[in-house]
């Protein structure tokens, strides 16, 4: 029979992002790599042929060595702890009830820098544009941004071109 091959590399990488998708599938991927790793492959061997780095696969023969097949599970990644506690984060959603002009600030809606520098003001913590617009999503809020209005524009016209 005739050896089958894909060379194409997109393929290859978008093979490796479907196995990495869903936690099932990540746990699947670390069996087969502590199977060939039992089958008498280098922990190199098995990284360079499933895509991984050889540390993450001495990884997890590491783990699986200490904790057994729960070690396989993929667990939770806390992340990075809030530089805000809970009191300063039920301010926040207080504040941004209101408007900018009634916090101190001289906008006129909420955005991400606006809050940005509210908290900066007030709690002396440093907190990026992109955080502060997912602080947004966390606590209820979307963003509303006012249609432009066209200055000296003619209403007699607008009512003309208006479809009905």
């Amino acid at each position: 029979m005739k050896p089958l091959t894909i060379t194409d590399p997109d393929i290859i990488l978008g093979l490796q992002d479907e196995i990495r998708r869903s936690e099932e599938s990540r746990y699947d991927h670390r069996l087969h790599g502590l199977l060939l790793v039992a089958q008498g492959m280098s922990c190199r061997e098995v990284a360079q042929l499933l895509g991984d780095s050889p540390r993450a696969v001495q990884y997890w023969v590491n783990h699986f060595e200490k904790y057994g097949l729960a070690a396989m599970v993929e667990g939770e990644r806390p992340g990075r702890p809030c530089a805000l506690g809970e009191r300063e984060l039920a301010e926040i959603n207080r504040v941004l009830r209101q408007t900018p002009k009634t916090a101190g600030l001289g906008e006129n809606l909420w955005d991400g820098k606006s809050l940005s520098a509210f908290i900066a003001k007030q709690f002396r913590v440093e907190l990026g544009v992109r955080q502060c617009q997912r602080m947004f999503r966390q606590l209820g809020f979307r963003l509303r941004k006012p249609r432009p209005m066209i200055a000296h524009a003619d209403l007699q016209l607008q009512r003309q071109h208006k479809k009905n």
